[in-house]
């Protein structure tokens, strides 16, 4: 089922095939509903690539072995789904202190628990984010369609090899599982960030230097460049220190090298927002059916537009609080009971009237559901 660059897709395909182009050699990972499809393309792709794939006892040492995979300098991924990302939450944050580049997939179902395995769902939202203990950062992103969902995992690759950071790539079950006709682009059309190494001798390095651009050079270990690496709050050589200084230093650069930045981060897609008057601000598929929503109201002259994060975290503040300046109701359809909601109504609610939409059955938020609320509002 495929002509040159054009190719009949699901995502969980999409991204597999987006990780092999944007360079990634290892993963190591745990089957699991819906995301399963991941780790079997890549059992068979990475090997013919010069790269390696292991199935992992668990997701904590999944998490371990693509972080230690990293370090030697290897571009790393994982992919996971509800219990098994819980379990990653200890090491995403031992990568996140430690500034180790590595992409995290989550394709959501619907939970708690065991919940929903085969259903989709949003409800990892906020669990991306504030899933870890402690103040640090975290990048986010959520595709919406299948070549969404390549071309996010390539970006998500060269974010974490920018800022040092991992980079979790957020699906639901719905784009995992559909298939679309994709045009890939072409073999080198890609931009594939590397991360930057050291231009000074073993000696002057320093792993965690607080620089002018808060962003620090990575070498592979192996290269000649010994330095420690530590979960430990540590001082720029990355050893451990009680210093109060260096504490407070290494935490405001660990923050700042994603807040200053966060413009270059940031992305948000946009549908018939110009003149619009009631807005939809919402992401992954049901961004996807959203899109129809918003063609349809035109169609009875109803003034309505979408504001689409792509980049769910950091939050896409100014964004939507310009939208919510522009419009007089903003309703937010997801799946799940307001996740997004609330970073809205932080954000726009002073601004605009903001209209939950939430459906936790297992089904999508069709359509139809979403156009009543708009007439309801409107």
């Amino acid at each position: 089922m495929s002509q040159g660059n054009v190719k009949m897709l699901s995502g969980n395909e999409a991204c597999a095939l987006a990780a092999i182009a944007a360079g990634a050699r290892f993963f190591a990972g745990y089957p699991i509903t819906p995301s399963s499809e991941i780790a079997e393309m890549l059992s068979f792709l990475l090997p013919k690539n010069g790269g390696r794939f292991i199935q992992m006892e668990d997701e904590i040492a999944s998490m371990g072995a693509i972080i230690g995979a990293s370090l030697c300098g290897v571009k790393s991924l994982t992919a996971t789904s509800g219990p098994g990302f819980s379990l990653k939450q200890e090491n995403i944050v031992y990568a996140a202190m430690a500034e180790v580049p590595c992409v995290i997939i989550n394709v959501m179902r619907g939970g708690p628990s065991t919940g929903l395995p085969t259903q989709p769902a949003q409800s990892d939202l906020q669990q991306a984010r504030w899933g870890r203990h402690g103040d640090h950062p975290i990048i986010v992103l959520a595709p919406a369609t299948v070549r969404g969902a390549f071309d996010l995992t390539v970006r998500a690759f060269n974010l974490a090899e920018t800022y040092r950071i991992p980079v979790i790539l957020l699906l639901d079950e719905v784009v995992g599982h559909m298939r679309e006709k994709v045009e890939l682009p072409a073999p080198g059309a890609l931009e594939v960030i590397d991360r930057e190494t050291p231009n000074v001798s073993p000696e002057e390095y320093l792993p965690y230097r607080h620089s002018e651009t808060d962003l620090n050079p990575m070498p592979a270990f192996g290269d000649g460049y010994r330095y420690h690496v530590t979960g430990l709050a540590h001082d720029e050589t990355g050893f451990p220190t009680n210093n109060i200084k260096e504490i407070d230093l290494q935490y405001r650069r660990l923050n700042r090298k994603v807040d200053r930045y966060i413009d270059e981060i940031c992305q948000v897609r946009r549908l018939e927002t110009e003149d619009a008057n009631i807005g939809i601000v919402t992401f992954g598929s049901t961004a996807r059916t959203s899109r129809h929503v918003v063609k349809a109201a035109r169609r009875e002259g109803l003034k309505v537009g979408l504001l689409q994060p792509v980049t769910v975290w950091p939050f896409p503040d100014e964004d939507v609080r310009a939208f919510g300046q522009q419009v007089s109701h903003i309703v937010v359809p997801e799946m799940n009971l307001g996740q997004m909601a609330r970073e809205i109504e932080r954000v726009a609610g002073c601004h605009a009237e903001i209209h939950r939409l939430n459906r936790v059955d297992g089904e999508p938020i069709t359509p139809k559901e979403i156009l009543d609320k708009i007439r309801e509002v409107a």
